[in-house]
């Protein structure tokens, strides 16, 4: 019995010595100290002894079990230590997840930098703001039924005596009278960033959207300004091929008025299913109304100004390589569609 207990150590050493693997470690354990294992199996064969070599056996085979246990716990820790030491250099590395900004963010600040490098200065107004900003000092009185065309959110507050109504601004143009005042005497170069509310929604309209305002107010500007002013915000942001053309509207607080088109950039202006013509509309434009700018405290006989609002969603849009049909995924939750941008 003895020598039995002798091989079977030399066996369980060797085997675990030869080891290679954790799982094939784990295997050892089990077949000799595992509750079907030799070790156990030797241990139910002990009363067959006198009681004087049973108790001698019980205690070699009790130092057996101690001395692989010990064996299987080093060679575990030379696997371990194996691995910590060992770092091959040229593995890539772990890719972690970072944050951007949402394209309206990023495309908010394109704008801004476009506009910025022709002395335009950024503000910001109230998207909150009295009926008497958004529509009467807009040249549109409170009987008007252009108010109608623009789907006004009304919030439930008191009333002014002088400035109305407190609504969601249906437009950034609300923000002319006020840079008037604030600026006081021109020249003024304002490019007005916020958000805007209008009661629609569809594949080209959300109920809050973004929209960037501009106005220009000196001695001498005209037509020919705000045309040049529009060639190059459409080559800056869209693409040195762009082209711009001004068609007549109707809008009460520009005379003349103006509707403005770029070329279409899926198709170069050739003309396509998402354009039908090779022109897209980005927006209204015109040349300030003399009663606006008799709101904001200018003398229209000694001054002039145009004035342009475009949604930044809209001109997003238009952005190459942006095949959006859409516009409320830019609103969505979807991480795949929103990275892609």
């Amino acid at each position: 019995m003895k020598e039995k207990l002798l091989n079977l150590k030399n066996q369980a050493l060797a085997l675990i010595q030869d080891a290679k693997s954790g799982s094939e470690l784990s295997g050892l354990e089990t077949e000799f100290l595992g509750r079907k294992g030799q070790i156990n199996q030797l241990l139910k064969d002990l009363p067959k002894f006198k009681a004087e070599e049973r108790a001698a056996l019980g205690q070699l085979l009790n130092e057996l079990k101690k001395i692989i246990k010990t064996a299987i716990l080093t060679k575990q820790k030379s696997f371990s230590q194996t691995n910590e030491a060992w770092l091959d250099t040229t593995a890539p590395g772990k890719k972690f997840l970072l944050g951007r900004l949402h394209p309206i963010s990023r495309a908010i600040e394109e704008i801004t930098q476009i506009f910025t490098r022709i002395g335009f200065t950024r503000v910001r107004y109230p998207e909150v703001d009295w009926d008497y900003y958004v529509f009467e000092a807009l040249n549109m009185p409170a009987d008007h039924p252009a108010r109608d065309e623009w789907e006004t959110i009304f919030i439930d507050a008191p009333e002014d005596k002088k400035m109305g109504k407190m609504v969601l601004t249906t437009h950034t143009s609300n923000g002319q009278v006020r840079e008037m005042e604030r600026i006081g005497k021109p020249p003024i170069r304002m490019l007005n960033l916020g958000k805007c509310y209008r009661r629609q929604q569809d594949a080209t309209h959300c109920v809050m959207f973004h929209q960037f305002e501009g106005l220009v107010v000196d001695k001498g500007i005209s037509i020919p300004h705000l045309k040049g002013t529009l060639d190059y915000f459409g080559k800056q942001f869209l693409g040195p091929k762009i082209k711009s053309r001004i068609r007549p509207f109707h809008f009460r607080f520009t005379e003349p008025s103006l509707e403005v088109d770029f070329t279409c950039t899926a198709c170069n202006g050739r003309g396509c299913r998402f354009c039908k013509s090779g022109w897209v509309e980005v927006g209204g434009a015109g040349m300030v109304h003399p009663n606006v700018l008799k709101a904001g405290g200018i003398n229209p006989q000694k001054y002039s100004g145009f004035a342009f609002g475009w949604g930044v969603e809209r001109i997003l849009r238009l952005k190459p390589g942006i095949n959006l049909s859409d516009i409320r995924l830019l609103y969505s939750y979807n991480l795949e569609f929103l990275t892609q941008i």
